[in-house]
């Protein structure tokens, strides 16, 4: 098969990379650009441990091709923390003890990013059903919304 040469903006990097046509986002981004944090789990949209932010949107990077991203913004667990500071959103989960093993986290952080950047002050009712779009098989979710509530109050009053 024909690879393709595209550029994907990754966390504010540019990254020039050759794929086949059909090969994932998801694996593009752990393969080619060495960004494993995005990590796969079910291959079928529907775990959402591959959820990255794709120009402002959160997206299942294992349901989309590297091709399709060519060109756009990007932005994955790894661009979250700022040097050693982590992200509001990272510092409420490890307080809150919103995660155990750790597998699912990276696209919980990812979703919970494109939920409080859009709306902040997002009911507890719509926050719980976004979130429940990610399946966690340790926590039993409810120190996940915990930490995206505090996280939420610290980065308003950042603000």
């Amino acid at each position: 098969m024909t690879k393709q040469d595209i550029s994907l903006y990754v966390n504010g990097r540019r990254y020039d990379i050759r794929v086949e046509p059909r090969k994932t986002l998801a694996d593009a981004l752990r393969d080619d650009c060495n960004l494993t944090g995005t990590h796969l789990g079910c291959e079928h949209g529907v775990c959402g441990a591959c959820t990255i932010i794709v120009d402002g949107e959160t997206v299942r990077s294992c349901l989309m091709f590297a091709v399709q991203a060519d060109g756009r913004t990007l932005r994955t667990v790894e661009g979250l923390a700022k040097g050693n500071e982590l992200h509001p959103l990272q510092s409420a989960f490890i307080e809150h003890h919103a995660l155990q093993c750790g597998y699912c986290t990276p696209g919980f952080l990812m979703l919970a990013t494109g939920v409080l950047e859009r709306d902040p002050d997002i009911a507890d009712d719509e926050l719980r059903d976004i979130l429940s779009s990610n399946l966690c098989r340790c926590t039993g979710y409810e120190n996940i919304v915990k930490a995206v509530r505090a996280a939420a109050e610290q980065m308003k009053a950042a603000r």
